[in-house]
């Protein structure tokens, strides 16, 4: 095997049984890839107890340098204070960037969903999506001091669109009038998010990210995981994450139908939704448009930089959702002709006399 002293460091950290926990180092195998630095393990716990069972543990490997394991601890205390379920952080050593975690299993959302949805059990797929609205409110009341989900922050996310999408995936130049009418789109977006209510934000509240837990789990459906990078931000951000999700596409009506019912849980839970429905799905919209943007630009960056190619298969549906929003509000024209031009679509003329 090549060689890796982070998996070195980490058995080691393990054989001193860090908060008592005893582990198998022959069980460790791969947990989950992730799209960051991070790597996840599971592993096998030896109980101290000769009675008790055997269970998994989740090993989180965060180099110190690229990230940060006390930001994970700091937010999963926030998150299960707020009732959700999040993984326990039994052992933890920051200045080494390991953690040893509870296991909430190993079927997402996206499993779990795509299995149901196959079966042609509609009622799994809202049971199922209907907890993941209510942990949504949730998180959205907690206490969190987290940092703000700023201008300069969502400038720069849709900035990854024309660098790494435009640019670097597709090889494509934009012309001075290009540029201009794709400024106009971004400012437009910028303007609406900024003017949104703010509640706490998971950034990536999506089917991968949102497991199903065993019956009589402390706090039920969905775990709730890589939550790490929240923030406080735009209300409609992570419910655009959960229903625009990147990874399965539900038809436009189940969208509507999900976020009404999302608006009536806010609303009664106190949470600062527009009173016309109307309103609240348009804001939705445009938050989903400038996700997109970055989205696009993001698997454009792990598959060119990072060499993570799996992404680009993802890349379509999300398009996609970026094109159908792009098409339905004038001010983003600009941005519909420009994705035109980059994907060949040609529209033909018509009169009307």
């Amino acid at each position: 095997m090549p060689a890796d002293p982070r998996r070195d460091a980490l058995l080691a950290w393990l054989a001193t049984c860090p908060g008592g926990i005893r582990t198998s180092p022959e069980s460790l195998r791969a947990a989950s890839a992730d799209a960051s630095f991070r790597r996840y393990f599971r592993i096998d716990a030896r109980p101290l107890d000769a009675g008790a069972a055997d269970a998994t543990l989740i090993v989180m490997d965060a180099p110190p340098d690229k990230e940060d394991v006390g930001r994970f601890f700091d937010v999963a205390s926030v998150l299960r204070a707020a009732g959700l379920s999040v993984p326990r952080v039994l052992a933890v050593d920051r200045a080494a960037g390991l953690m040893l975690l509870s296991d909430l299993g190993s079927t997402t959302y996206l499993d779990a969903l795509s299995r149901a949805r196959e079966q042609g059990d509609h009622a799994r797929c809202d049971a199922l999506m209907r907890d993941a609205l209510a942990a949504l409110v949730r998180l959205q009341r907690a206490e969190a001091d987290w940092p703000a989900y700023d201008a300069a922050r969502l400038q720069a996310e849709m900035e990854l669109f024309p660098a790494w999408y435009v640019s670097r995936h597709l090889q494509a130049e934009l012309s001075p009038a290009e540029q201009q009418g794709l400024r106009r789109v971004m400012d437009a977006l910028l303007r609406n998010v900024l003017a949104q209510p703010v509640v706490p934000v998971h950034r990536d509240y999506h089917s991968r990210n949102l497991m199903l837990l065993a019956e009589g789990a402390e706090c039920g459906n969905p775990g709730v995981l890589d939550f790490q990078d929240a923030v406080r931000g735009p209300i409609t951000y992570d419910l655009v994450s959960l229903l625009r999700d990147a990874y399965i596409a539900w038809p436009e009506p189940q969208q509507i139908d999900w976020a009404v019912r999302y608006w009536e849980l806010a609303r009664r839970a106190g949470l600062a939704v527009q009173a016309d429905f109307g309103e609240f799905y348009r804001d939705f919209e445009w938050m989903g448009l400038q996700r997109q943007l970055k989205v696009l630009g993001i698997f454009a960056r792990l598959y060119h930089r990072d060499g993570k190619s799996q992404y680009l298969d993802d890349m379509p549906q999300v398009l996609g959702y970026a094109r159908a929003v792009a098409a339905r509000y004038d001010e983003f024209a600009p941005l519909l002709r420009l994705l035109d031009r980059l994907h060949g679509v040609a529209h033909g003329h018509a009169y009307t006399f």
